[in-house]
This record gives structure tokens, C-alpha cells and sequence, in this order.
């Protein structure tokens, strides 16, 4: 990827291997003297267990720029959260454990369910809401980053990498997403961005017509990438999804609340590999089809958001018009993989194809039996205008939970 192409919308800042990860961290060290940097690491209990995250604290111990991290613990009973507060004690860093199942973080999720502002479903989205929400009431970081806790190949080159656009002052960008290749075992993976999100974005083009909305996610080159940065000053005006739609969500809100140029995507990895989801084609509320799923339902949430008006007809030509799309770029990712030595199914692609072309037409029916949809976690500014107190108890129940089940 060591190019130099830039798209429409977005900067593109390549790795044209001039500069080194050391080289970056030093510079971060300077910048996050004055611009302190968080670090929100959303997990479930089960990654405590797995070979990626052990490796993952290993290579943050080497870094000094970061100020606080911030790990929303899902899925965890009161000995999973012990365990991972001695699990997460090896972490150099100052940090904090958002215990999403304990008895303090739900008495603040049930202040916000009386007051209609709860996530409306657990998942990924709404751990990443409370980390921020912690984050934005310790008022005390200029850059908040978001990476998964799967991630095998992970260094902390990657994470220089990823903060550096929005850390460094005399860069204009207030948002940056992390991209690389998904290869791995000699295999070219990635298969939801590469047979579902590109020619999903073809298609909606060639049925609604020109968008400047698809056009800037059509410039991402890993649009469901699970890293990015923000400066934390658009963080109390950020609305995100709570389900897989994660990432295409906060790609919209900064459509919606930035201009283009201060949006930048950064290449972070030369090899990147994270836990594979199943295509999970028996059941549409498991892996990759629920996924496909909720990433359809977050586009269509946008464009109609946009005053875009979707019928049945309308979905039928969309998932048409992706089915041959998606087809022929199998034929592209096919040679592509060949001539660099990977494996790529053709069966298994046209069987992804397939599924995901079922799930366009899944996620359109879904949408149009929920028209009154709440399709966001409503925004911090919200939350603090209903119940001015509830950040700082936020931050209290973190700290007593911290302090009792040592």
C-alpha cells in the first residue's frame, strides 16, 4: 500500500517507510506533554482469555504518550471483573475498568432508561458510548482512540500511527481512521468490507444517483476498520449505533458534523489479523450476517436521515444491482490474490455474495417495519442536558467499583 494515490474527500497519509514507529513516538511523546492522549479498549470478558490481548498490553508497556486507558468490560459476573482488574493491572499505564455488568453501571443505565436515552441493545456500540462518556467527563485529554482487543498482529507502531494526525497541532484533522490489508495464513480476508460495503456503495449509487455521502465512504480503503482517533472536543456531539453498525455510524457523524478535510484515514499496518467471524448463513442474528444486517440498516438509516425515500421496489434494484456487482469483483479479488501468492474460494465468496444480497433485502424489510426507529444512542449533549449530574456519577460508580473489588 505504499502509494501516494489521494481520493476525492478524504486525505490519505501513507507509510512510505521514512519515517519509523520510534521516530513517531517521540514526536507523540512532545505533543502529549500538552495534548493528552486516552486509549479506549472496548472488550468482552472472553478476549482476557485469548492469545491477542495478553500480547496487545505487552506492546502498549512500551509507549509513553498515552495518558489514561479506558477498558469497558462486557460480559463479565463480579470474579470475571476481579480477575480482570488483576489481568489489567500488568498495564503500565493509568487505567480504569468500566464494569458494564456490575450493579453501579446499571443503576446509571436505568437513570438513563427512565429518561429514554439507554442504548437500546449490549454490543460493541454501547461500550464504546460509556468509555466515552467516562472519557469526556475526566475533561482531561485532547485525543481519544478506539482499537478492538483482537487483534493478533498488533504493535504499538500502530497505534502511533493511528493517533499522529489528530495529535500532532499543526495538523487540521479532527477525525482518523486506521487502514491496512487483511491477510493472513495465505489467505486474503476482510470479507465483509471487501464483498459486501464496496459494491453495496456501487450500488446505491447506480439506483439513488449521486450522493456526496457515498462518495465519502467510497474513499475509505477499510471502511469497517474497529480503529480510529478523534480529538475529543467532537466527542459530546457524536451519535453511534450500538450494534455492528459501529463503524459506518461515526464514519456518518463526521460526515454530518466535519468537513471532509479534517477527516483523514492512515495507513497503520502492513499485517494486520483479528478473530474471524462466522458467515453464520443458518442464523441472521450470529457473524457476518447479522453484521451485513446491521451495516445495511445503518446506511439506509443515513440516507433516509438525508430525506432519501426507500420502498420494497427500491430495495429489490438495490440488492440486484449489488448481486452482479458483488459477482464481478470476486473475478478481480481472485487475480489480485493470485499474483501475490494468496488463496482466495471463489465458492465461498459467491456463497458471501449470495447471504449478503438476502441481507440487503432482510435489512430493507427490517427498516421499513420500524419506520420510528431510533437508530442512534442519543449524543452526550443530550444525556447532559436531561440529567446534568449523571457523568459525574458515571465516573463515581467507575471509581467505587475500582475501589471495592480490588
Amino acid at each position: 500500500m505504499a502509494d501516494f494515490h489521494q481520493g476525492g474527500h478524504v486525505a490519505t497519509l501513507h507509510n512510505l517507510r521514512h519515517n519509523t514507529a520510534d521516530d513517531l513516538a517521540r514526536e507523540l511523546d512532545l505533543f502529549s506533554s500538552t495534548r493528552k492522549i486516552t486509549l479506549i479498549l472496548p472488550s468482552l470478558f472472553s478476549e482476557l482469555e485469548g492469545d491477542a490481548l495478553p500480547a496487545i498490553i505487552d506492546e502498549l508497556n512500551k509507549v509513553n504518550f498515552i495518558h489514561r486507558i479506558v477498558i469497558g468490560l462486557d460480559r463479565a459476573d463480579e470474579a470475571q471483573y476481579r480477575y480482570a482488574r488483576k489481568f489489567f493491572a500488568k498495564l503500565k499505564a493509568e487505567h480504569v475498568v468500566l464494569w458494564n455488568d456490575g450493579a453501579r453501571l446499571k443503576a446509571v443505565d436505568a437513570r438513563l432508561q427512565e429518561l429514554g436515552l439507554s442504548p437500546a441493545e449490549p454490543g460493541k456500540g454501547r461500550n464504546v458510548w460509556f468509555c466515552m462518556g467516562y472519557t469526556i467527563a475526566r475533561a482531561d485529554s485532547a485525543v481519544v482512540a478506539v482499537h478492538d482487543c483482537d487483534v493478533v498482529t498488533y504493535s504499538a507502531g500502530m497505534l502511533a500511527r493511528l493517533v499522529y494526525p489528530v495529535t500532532n497541532p499543526n495538523f487540521p484533522y479532527q477525525m482518523s481512521k486506521g487502514f491496512y490489508p487483511r491477510v493472513a495464513e495465505g489467505k486474503l480476508n476482510g470479507r465483509v468490507s471487501r464483498l459486501l460495503v464496496s459494491p453495496m456503495l456501487a450500488a446505491l449509487r447506480k439506483v439513488l444517483g449521486p450522493r456526496d455521502y457515498l462518495d465519502f465512504l467510497s474513499d475509505f480503503r477499510y471502511p469497517l476498520a474497529g480503529e480510529f482517533a478523534m480529538r475529543t472536543s467532537i466527542l459530546p456531539d457524536m451519535r453511534i449505533p450500538s450494534d455492528w453498525g459501529l463503524e459506518i455510524g461515526l464514519l456518518s457523524e463526521a460526515w454530518r458534523n466535519l468537513s471532509p478535510r479534517a477527516v483523514c484515514q492512515v495507513e497503520i499496518s502492513d499485517r494486520y489479523d483479528h478473530k474471524h467471524q462466522d458467515l453464520s448463513e443458518e442464523d441472521a442474528n450470529q457473524g457476518l450476517s447479522r453484521m451485513s444486517v446491521d451495516i445495511c440498516k445503518a446506511l439506509y438509516r443515513k440516507l433516509a436521515a438525508d430525506g432519501t425515500v426507500f420502498s420494497e421496489e427500491i430495495f429489490r434494484s438495490i440488492k440486484a444491482t449489488y448481486y452482479r456487482d458483488g459477482l464481478d469483483l470476486i473475478e478481480t479479488y481472485f487475480n489480485d490474490a493470485r499474483m501475490n501468492g494468496l488463496h482466495v474460494d471463489r465458492h465461498v465468496e459467491e456463497r458471501a455474495v449470495e447471504l449478503f444480497a438476502s441481507n440487503i433485502m432482510r435489512a430493507g424489510q427490517v427498516f421499513l417495519e420500524n419506520p420510528m426507529e431510533t437508530p442512534f444512542i442519543p449524543n452526550w449533549s443530550r444525556v447532559h442536558a436531561a440529567d446534568p449530574d449523571i457523568v459525574a456519577d458515571l465516573v463515581h460508580a467507575v471509581s467505587q467499583d475500582m475501589d471495592e473489588f480490588v
